[in-house]
């Protein structure tokens, strides 16, 4: 069984804080990054986007690609409200004997994969191997749940993730979003090729979405006395860098589960391990081939990329890495399908920017929630 129990939480404010990525390595890493460059959202080839006044978040009800100022300031919503219901935070530990999907992988200590020579859009790793971990899931049960009933939610990567919680508290009061719960759930560790995290959200297949829809959501819903739809009108995604792509990975693979998604950072470039003869550049490919050659599916996505995204951040050098490029690709790729997106390309933002997470994601959680029905009239 999984070690229990569940440990109820209130919510504590917490300011300035962004997308949690994967745990940094206790060992040495790689030689430090070279600055990616600032790149220009009018630069030939972008999609054609609005630039918005400095400060100002693109209108939730308004699909298409808009351009973010220099300055982010926190919404008002990522801070607690007087007055306003704070919800429960209920955590759970899920460890790595217990699950039959991911029994788990690490890469060695202080070794990375390298390009193959005969191949340079393909990352060899020789020294990945089996390797428990513990995980932790954060579950959100916001205040005006009422127990017995099928609750909207959505899942998030890389979790715990507070800010969420905080911005769902006076969301849901304000009547902008669903009354639903929030599941914040942990990767197994480590980070890319050969990593139990680069296994579960860089993998092109819907082995994550099974992942958390047999171990995750049953325990949730025993440990935290909670119903959770089976809608999939009622059933988001989220998450940052590698976790965005991974939310994505769920609605496309399983359409079926899910239909809303919201990104960050999203890396939807050659980053999967093992390699698949079936989607031989990975996320790469939801640009490249996948979205253009398949009819629309039933998602609503939100993304986000910052003018200073990673570039060419491994060895592979195979013109597939670049962060920007891949999401003005996905806007637009998603607009040629008629599909309900919105791209916002921040100017002065590094990868997963957590300036921007605090000023747009109330907005980005509205968007994505458009069109789902919301209890009580809207302010």
């Amino acid at each position: 069984m999984f070690r229990l129990p569940c440990i109820a939480l209130s919510i504590i404010p917490m300011t300035g804080l962004g997308l949690a990525m994967a745990q940094p390595p206790t060992t040495a890493a790689r030689p430090a990054r070279p600055t990616p460059p600032t790149r220009d959202p009018n630069t030939p080839g972008y999609v054609t986007a609005k630039d918005l006044p400095d400060g100002a978040n693109a209108p939730a009800n308004a699909d298409g690609n808009f351009i973010l100022g220099p300055t982010h300031n926190p919404a008002p919503e990522m801070a607690a409200q007087q007055g306003v219901p704070q919800g429960t935070v209920f955590t759970l530990t899920m460890e790595s004997a217990n699950s039959k999907i991911y029994p788990g992988i690490a890469r060695e200590a202080n070794t990375f994969g390298t390009a193959d020579p005969a191949d340079p859009a393909k990352m060899v790793v020789t020294t990945s191997h089996p390797a428990p971990y513990t995980r932790q899931v954060a579950v959100y049960v916001p205040k005006q749940y009422v127990p017995g009933t099928a609750a909207p939610f959505i899942v998030g990567a890389d979790g715990p993730d507070r800010a969420l919680f905080t911005a769902l508290d006076n969301l849901i009061a304000q009547h902008r979003v669903p009354v639903m719960i929030a599941i914040s759930i942990s990767n197994g560790g480590g980070d890319a090729q050969g990593s139990e995290r680069g296994l579960e959200y860089d993998t092109m297949s819907g082995l994550y979405a099974e992942f958390v829809e047999k171990e995750v959501l049953p325990l949730v819903e025993k440990q935290c006395n909670v119903k959770l739809t089976k809608d999939p009108e009622g059933r988001a995604t989220m998450g940052g860098s590698s976790g965005g792509s991974c939310a994505l990975i769920m609605a496309w693979y399983h359409p079926e589960l899910y239909h809303r998604v919201l990104t960050y950072s999203g890396t939807y470039v050659n980053q999967q391990w093992p390699s698949n003869s079936k989607t031989p550049h990975g996320a790469w490919e939801f640009h490249e081939d996948l979205i253009p050659d398949t009819p629309a599916k039933p998602i609503r996505i939100w993304m986000e990329v910052g003018d200073r995204d990673n570039f060419n951040a491994n060895v592979m050098r195979d013109n597939m890495h670049d962060w920007v490029v891949a999401n003005e690709n996905m806007a637009k790729v998603l607009a040629a399908k008629g599909y309900h997106y919105q791209f916002v390309f921040a100017r002065n933002a590094g990868h997963t920017d957590r300036t921007v997470k605090q000023q747009t994601l109330p907005e980005a959680l509205e968007y994505v929630w458009q069109g789902y029905p919301i209890a009580g009239p809207s302010n």
